[in-house]
């Protein structure tokens, strides 16, 4: 007996030296941001306040397909599964890393090779289902959704039409040749995957529905049209042929998911057209609610409506968290929605209604010809909002007196910035931005309560202008007009591209870079980020091409079709920057927050970023610009990249400061993704820039502590 004692003992004294060992679904990263409940949340602790300065870069790998001229990105939080890293490319390739060295071990191309001509826009993320030792990758590309081997990188041809199903297929209406893909991952339930898309909010209307496919099939399972047909709840907040005729209300950004109950939840964004709504009165539901939905069946259980008849182009940004809250001396299972408006939506997972109460604020009416923006708008009395909400003249820069004069000349004689003052054709500040706010990178909750959450604080200028259909002209003159209502919110008034805004390139000089067959073809494809503009007529193509590469032209005879059915077109995606380059406003310019959501108050805030420029003459850091969220964890700390100075930081998460940094290759605007494999705990980020006039890049980057 004393032998056996003293075998166990030593038995016991080992093991409690041992490094501790995570279950394999803590040592995973295993659904996009996190897990389904999409908390960006990792139990992993290896990694503390006491040693976070101790991480190193330990592996970096190149795809090698970042885009020379600055146009390309990656978004994507990979997945970590048994020590594989999943993710994909700036060109859209998946790709299989070993997760402990950054050895390719395969990787797919949906395109061939020919990314240039049929790629679409970036992709955030990818999921993962297996049954037995069937392990599946479903990931988007394009505007097609494949099934992938997770061993092999093959197609798995029982899935669909040769392993890919086609996004345009089951929208109860010709959408062939417009603009859909699907650029954030589904969410796995059971054997089905439940996706939504991203479409064009302003030409050629596609509907938004959510759709479920069966993993096995690739055939739809189930569809929500969140623009309600007849005798469908909502159908009377829509005029009557809305559903045949309008787009949009649709779910880009994610979704989250109570395995347990059933439930998925679905944030989704505005009805096109954006910023003019004379076509659509009413409510408009479901677009811009949270939506709770029957995971097996599609089924309506609640919903939560955000904005009323969305004039703003305030989609829902990011999946909602699913979060446990004690409110009012109770647990509550909850869901927390932030928004482009800085707002966050605590509502009851089970019901959807507001757990603080959300007044519905009277907001000024429309001055636009036939529009009836909604008189309310619900603005939540808690938490407080965590970005700034008007520009006041005491928020203007001081930093240089040719900073402060520009920006008080555009000030003074501009719309104030209060929310949901509706488009007009006088300019109006939009604060926060058309990006927000909070923005696809989502935010992060631990399990103590508290949402961790980034925002840009850029103003932006919304303005419109009266669309007058051209009698007679040359047919120059007409593509000059038919490029102000479909290409000058990206391209610029003057053609000159907009380098913040997704890298758009310049179209002074197109005629020496492209002949007219390729450009009919591009506008029929579209390319990268730009969508297909296959809607326009063949005498609208002629005039775009009169006006943009200088061709002779003449009008056919098949009659003078108009594409842009809206009585005003937008001036563009504006950023109020003064002639130095830098926001015209005061600093932050980004911020990081954290929010008690058990008491609806913020707990701490500061500014997240710098321009070291700046900070070499002396200023204090001013926070800069930022798209890719954070993750928090149980050691402690919050891990976050998206800033404009291309660096990682991690924070104390009790207190906001700052206790590491590391460079990136790039701009890490992506969430990262943290996971153990052999015990040991790592940290990654996809480094692929390409926005906001920085170098694209090709890279993932791994963390850890030092040997």
């Amino acid at each position: 007996m004393p032998y056996r004692s003293t075998f166990w003992l030593l038995v016991i004294i080992l093991y409690s030296c041992q490094p501790e060992q995570p279950a394999l679904s803590d040592a995973d990263w295993p659904s996009y941001l996190g897990g389904k409940d999409v908390n960006h949340y990792s139990p992993l602790k290896q990694v503390d306040t006491a040693n976070v300065n101790e991480l190193e870069q330990v592996w970096i790998y190149h795809s090698g397909d970042a885009d020379a001229e600055g146009r390309s990105q990656i978004q994507c939080n990979p997945l970590v599964i048994d020590g594989i890293l999943y993710g994909t490319s700036a060109k859209l390739k998946l790709l299989a890393l070993d997760a402990a060295t950054g050895e390719e071990l395969w990787r797919f191309d949906p395109f061939g090779g020919q990314y240039d001509q049929y790629g679409l826009g970036v992709n955030r993320g990818v999921a993962y289902w297996e049954e037995g030792k069937d392990k599946r990758i479903l990931f988007t590309a394009g505007s097609f959704l494949y099934a992938v081997d997770a061993r092999t990188g093959k197609l798995i041809p029982s899935f669909g039409k040769d392993g890919k199903v086609s996004l345009h297929e089951g929208l109860g209406r010709d959408v062939d040749g417009l603009f859909l893909v699907s650029n954030t991952p589904g969410i796995v339930y059971q054997d089905l995957l439940i996706l939504g898309t991203r479409v064009s909010e302003s030409v050629g209307p596609v509907p938004g529905h959510v759709r479920a496919y069966n993993i096995r099939t690739g055939d739809i399972a189930w569809a929500f049209h969140t623009i309600p047909h007849p005798g469908e709840e909502g159908y009377d907040t829509w005029p009557p042929d809305a559903w045949q005729r309008s787009g949009g209300a649709n779910a880009w950004s994610g979704m989250s998911l109570d395995e347990e109950r059933g439930v998925v939840y679905i944030p989704t964004g505005s009805a096109s057209f954006d910023f003019y709504g004379g076509d659509r009165h009413g409510q408009n539901l479901f677009a811009n609610c949270v939506l709770a939905l029957d995971a097996a069946t599609g089924k309506r259980l609640w919903h939560f409506q955000t904005v009323h008849h969305d004039l703003w182009d305030r989609d829902l940004p990011a999946p909602p968290n699913l979060v446990t809250v004690t409110h009012d001396g109770k647990k509550r299972d909850a869901v927390a929605q932030i928004t482009k408006s800085g707002y966050v939506f605590l509502l009851d997972r089970e019901t959807g209604q507001p757990l603080f109460e959300v007044e519905e604020r009277p907001v000024p009416p429309s001055t636009l010809d036939g529009e009836q923006a909604w008189p309310t708008q619900p603005i939540p009395l808690k938490p407080p909002p965590f970005a700034r909400q008007s520009i006041t003249e005491a928020g203007l820069p001081r930093r240089s007196k040719e900073a402060y004069d520009y920006a008080h000349l555009i000030w003074s004689n501009t719309r104030e910035a209060q929310p949901f003052v509706p488009p007009s054709e006088e300019a109006a500040f939009l604060f926060p931005g058309f990006d927000g706010g909070g923005e696809w990178g989502g935010a992060a909750v631990d399990p103590e309560g508290t949402l961790y959450v980034n925002s840009s604080e850029m103003p932006w200028l919304l303005q419109m202008e009266k669309y007058q259909v051209l009698a007679g002209g040359s047919m120059a003159e007409r593509g000059r007009q038919i490029f102000q209502s479909t290409c000058i919110a990206c391209h610029g008034a003057g053609l000159e591209g907009n380098e913040l805004y997704g890298n758009i390139p310049s179209l002074i000089g197109l005629k020496e870079r492209m002949q007219k067959p390729q450009f009919v073809e591009l506008l029929k494809k579209g390319r990268g980020l730009m969508p297909s503009f296959a809607v326009l007529s063949e005498n609208e193509v002629n005039a775009l091409s009169a006006y943009l590469l200088h061709t002779e032209e003449a009008a056919v005879e098949n009659g003078e079709e108009e594409s842009w059915p809206y009585p005003y077109t937008f001036k563009g995606y504006n950023r109020f920057k003064a002639p130095d380059g830098y926001p015209a406003i005061a600093p932050p310019w980004g911020q990081l927050t954290a929010i008690d959501l058990n008491e609806g108050a913020i707990k701490w805030q500061i500014p997240l970023g710098a321009h070291p420029e700046l900070t070499e003459l002396g200023l204090p850091p001013t926070g800069t610009e930022n798209y890719g969220g954070p993750v928090v964890t149980a050691g402690g700390l919050l891990f976050i990249a998206a800033t404009m100075d291309e660096k990682i930081r991690a924070f104390d998460k009790r207190t906001g400061r700052q206790l590491w940094e590391a460079p990136l290759p790039a701009a890490g605007f992506a969430t990262p993704a943290t996971y153990t494999v052999n015990g040991k705990q790592y940290i990654v980020v996809a480094a692929g820039g390409g926005k906001l006039g920085l170098k694209s890049g090709d890279a993932y980057v791994a963390f850890a502590l030092k040997n």
